[in-house]
């Protein structure tokens, strides 16, 4: 589990990465393609080619954490090529997380009343 602050700012690398790339490669795409610094404590997400795949670089001020996540089943739910990063919630990088569309997350169950 990523201990994510509420006010961290997280930041969707919009497009595919090779997920070949480590932890150095990672940092190098966010300061060289996305013009930011990856030592200033955000979070930057990269999504494979087939979106079940997710990295997340971070620097928590000690040290540079490299996250990885796939899913069993269904694909990250990913924003459409318009840019080079978008920028989510802490909120919405948990529902991500865990596979539910966090543009838009609502209960797909709901349990009946005992009774």
């Amino acid at each position: 589990m990523i201990p994510v602050a509420s006010g961290v700012r997280v930041w969707l690398a919009v497009g595919h990465t090779d997920m070949r790339r480590g932890m150095n490669g990672l940092a190098l795409q966010v300061q060289e393609a996305l013009g930011r610094d990856p030592h200033a404590g955000d979070l930057y997400v990269f999504r494979g080619k087939r979106g079940d795949l997710i990295k997340v670089v971070w620097h928590d001020g000690v040290g540079m954490s490299l996250y990885t996540k796939r899913l069993e089943h269904g694909k990250f739910v990913w924003p459409g090529a318009s840019g080079d990063v978008v920028g989510i919630s802490a909120a919405q990088l948990a529902y991500m997380l865990d596979g539910i569309d966090w543009r838009n997350p609502r209960h797909t169950f709901r349990p009946q009343a005992a009774g």
